[in-house]
């Protein structure tokens, strides 16, 4: 199994109303900003592992380096009861988050896939609390028309009721391999040491002896709210941190969207972000960190240092 060059250390904070599960590595306390690291939908603050593990030792033991599991994830238990998820609700999770590791210091903040849209989200709403910001395939989503309230509305009740038939449940592993196999599917490149690894950090056993998915079901209830491009422009532009966006050279936006969302459109969006860099990162796809966290990790400490 991957043996880690840095092993976290984790704690929970009381963070409105939750016990929120946070992966630290790094200094106790530093000079240095924070930096924060955010995941992504159905994944795990651990998830970063490698990234950090391919940090410059300076680097890693000079800053406080924290990583989340978002509400529903992970170690950090949903609300109870609840039936779906509003996105705002982890931008507030996040300014509180930042409220107790940080207080009134800027931190440096990494977003992956849906914590790069809660990264880029925050960063315009709370400018001055970003320092530097990286977006990794934090992509956005197609842009909406407003009659589509009409369907999406229907959906969001109808799937709340399937929530509740059970219909909505997640899928269940037969032991620790049969995850690791799993992960391995949906990202080719995933090494088995890696996948092993991640395997015990994204399940855990169940009542029946399973291995279940460490994610609230919840969170397949799609967003009742549209996704509107021309908010999350204004969110975009009011950003202030010199930004950089990093894909996947598999192109994720092409395999998802088949030409309804593509990534010149994604370009055209950062227009929007008054100091953005972008870079690519080859052989690697959505799962980036996990498939070449060593290019990334250079990418990110050459940006955050720069």
């Amino acid at each position: 199994m991957y043996s880690e060059r840095f092993p976290a250390r984790t704690e929970v904070v009381r963070i409105r109303s939750l016990d929120y599960h946070v992966w630290r590595w790094g200094a106790l306390q530093s000079d240095a900003p924070p930096l924060v690291l955010v995941h992504g939908w159905m994944d795990v603050g651990a998830s970063y592992q490698f990234m950090v593990d391919a940090l410059p030792e300076a680097f890693v033991q000079g800053r406080t380096i924290l990583a989340p599991d978002w509400r529903g994830f992970g170690l950090t238990k949903p609300p109870v009861p609840t039936d779906h998820y509003a996105f705002a609700d982890y931008l507030a999770d996040l300014d509180q988050l930042l409220d107790h590791y940080a207080g009134e210091r800027p931190v440096d903040l990494v977003g992956h896939s849906m914590g790069g849209n809660i990264a880029m989200m925050y960063a315009g709403v709370r400018a001055t609390r970003v320092r530097r910001l990286v977006n990794l395939e934090g992509f956005g989503l197609p842009a909406s028309q407003p009659e589509s309230a009409v369907r999406r509305y229907g959906e969001w009740m109808d799937e709340i009721r399937q929530l509740e038939r059970g219909e909505m449940a997640l899928k269940s592993y037969e032991g620790l391999n049969g995850v690791a196999r799993r992960l391995m599917k949906t990202n080719p490149r995933l090494s088995q040491d890696k996948a092993e690894w991640l395997a015990q950090h994204w399940a855990a056993p169940d009542a029946s002896g399973r291995w279940a998915i460490l994610g609230d079901a919840a969170h397949k209830v799609k967003s009742a709210q549209l996704y509107r491009v021309d908010e999350v422009q204004a969110l975009y532009a009011a950003i202030a941190a010199p930004t950089l966006a990093v894909e996947a050279s598999g192109d994720s936006l092409g395999q998802w969207w088949q030409g309804r969302y593509t990534l010149a459109q994604y370009h055209e969006r950062l227009k929007a972000v008054a100091n953005c860099r972008t870079a690519v990162i080859e052989d690697a796809g959505h799962m980036l960190h996990h498939d070449q966290p060593e290019v990334l990790a250079k990418l990110v400490e050459a940006f955050l240092s720069d």
